[in-house]
């Protein structure tokens, strides 16, 4: 099926979302990018707006229903993560039963008509665009941070100077198995003795 990468973009995007969400720590929840300007998302603030726009972008613009508050009961880090992998296992499985036809008809992307494949694009950039301000947020706190993409200065730098690529979890099941458990992630090695940019220098 010619839009299977999709559906495979869609599986790897809900991997990358719930790993960076289990490098926070449960403190980190209520801080912003600055502290006295309310207009940056704190981290609570980004996990619920992916649960709840993801949740809308499915249900009003694919027509699909998980079944579920989109948002936990509790709002912890814990929590968070369990909800976005419960519900966002349930819409993958639904993405893998579409056919060609389903993602070549059309869906209204708020008041513009799209076909379902545009709009799934647009979603995947949505999280990628979020997921990289949290990847900030991280730095800002201080945390260590797994490869999302490739490496990261954690793994060692740079590609080119052949840092590995080190997730902190191997899927979602041994994601949630790891973080129940107080945090399983794999060890990072640091960056090393080679630069973690390309302008190490610049000022």
């Amino acid at each position: 099926m010619r839009y299977d990468f999709l559906v495979e973009t869609y599986e790897t995007e809900r991997i990358k979302v719930l790993s960076i969400w289990s490098e926070f720590r449960e403190e980190d929840l209520p801080v912003r990018p600055n502290a006295r300007d309310p207009r940056g998302r704190s981290v609570r603030e980004q996990m619920v707006h992916q649960c709840v726009s993801e949740n809308l972008w499915f249900m009003n613009m694919l027509g699909i229903d998980v079944g579920a508050p989109p948002l936990p009961a509790k709002e912890t880090r814990l929590e968070f993560i369990q909800r976005y992998a419960e519900d966002s296992k349930k819409r993958l499985a639904t993405l893998r039963a579409k056919d060609e036809p389903w993602w070549e008809g059309e869906a209204k992307f708020f008041d513009v008509p799209r076909s379902r494949a545009w709009v799934m694009v647009r979603r995947i950039a949505h999280t990628a665009h979020h997921r990289g301000q949290q990847m900030a947020m991280l730095r800002m706190l201080g945390r260590e941070v797994h490869s999302n993409y490739g490496p990261t200065a954690d793994t060692g730098g740079l590609m080119q100077n052949h840092a590995p690529t080190i997730y902190a979890y191997d899927g979602v099941e041994a994601l949630m198995a790891g973080e129940l458990a107080g945090g399983m992630k794999r060890t990072l090695p640091g960056t090393g003795e080679k630069a973690v940019t390309e302008r190490p220098d610049a000022k």
